[in-house]
């Protein structure tokens, strides 16, 4: 894992579960080609970039995970059955299968528990700091999944408590009516795809979201850039008017 910017002034924090496709050299190439390293099954292309950017744009601090999903899957809990993938789409992970005991627990001692730890650190610095926190989750998805196209170049996915990400919602339809905003889409909660949101959002009670881009829109500077900016106008705007809702 890796925190920037961890002193940033912004009441946001961003987290970017998958934002990298490194597989540690111990690990070789888990059987992979360089291509499909580069595509979705490994890591989330794009959402490291928005990531940095927004942290840049706000003085947001940071946190990212270092290594690929395709290692350990940092959103996911401990016990889901794809924490340590061996299918991914439609890609056989072989190096994956029948893995002890042992071997699971050095990945999630390695990587998933540093990375979540480093997340509750800096949410508890703050809290201890008395700053308003608000957790932004970064995501990318694939614009077709199992042959299926997906719609949306954004999709938003709230916990509990639905409010932020309805602010913020409705922040990206003014600021571009015509855009087409997915509503848990394209997951949802329910399919076991909100940990970190869980963990470090709705067990603390903090307003908290779910971003997914559709990383065709994110694979340029030109997109970065637009979606980085675009986001941090619809986020601030999406905390004013959840401050002005919840002093009504």
């Amino acid at each position: 894992m890796l925190v920037s910017n961890a002193r940033g002034q912004s009441p946001f924090v961003i987290v970017c579960d998958h934002a990298s496709n490194r597989i540690p050299a111990k690990y070789g190439d888990l059987g992979l080609t360089p291509s499909q390293r580069l595509t979705h099954i490994a890591w989330d292309p794009g959402a490291l970039a928005v990531s940095h950017a927004l942290s840049d744009l706000l003085d947001a601090p940071l946190v990212q995970s270092t290594v690929s999903r395709l290692i350990i899957d940092c959103n996911r809990e401990l016990d889901a059955p794809d924490l340590i993938w061996t299918m991914s789409e439609s890609t056989h992970i072989a190096a994956n299968e029948n893995l002890d005991d042992a071997e699971r627990r050095y990945r999630i001692d390695q990587f998933h528990r540093p990375y979540h730890a480093s997340i509750e650190t800096l949410l508890e610095a703050r809290r201890h700091a008395g700053r308003e926190t608000i957790l932004v989750c970064m995501h990318s998805f694939t614009p077709i999944y199992h042959g299926v196209a997906r719609p949306w170049p954004i999709g938003l996915i709230h916990g509990v408590d639905v409010g932020y990400t309805k602010a913020l919602f409705n922040a990206l339809k003014a600021d571009d009516p015509g855009l087409d905003v997915g509503w848990n889409e394209p997951y949802a909660a329910l399919n076991g795809v909100t940990l970190t949101l869980e963990k470090h959002g709705d067990a603390r009670g903090l307003d908290a979201t779910m971003i997914e881009i559709r990383h065709d829109e994110i694979l340029e500077p030109a997109g970065v850039t637009l979606w980085s900016s675009r986001l941090a106008r619809c986020l601030e705007t999406a905390r004013q008017a959840r401050k002005g809702a919840m002093a009504v």
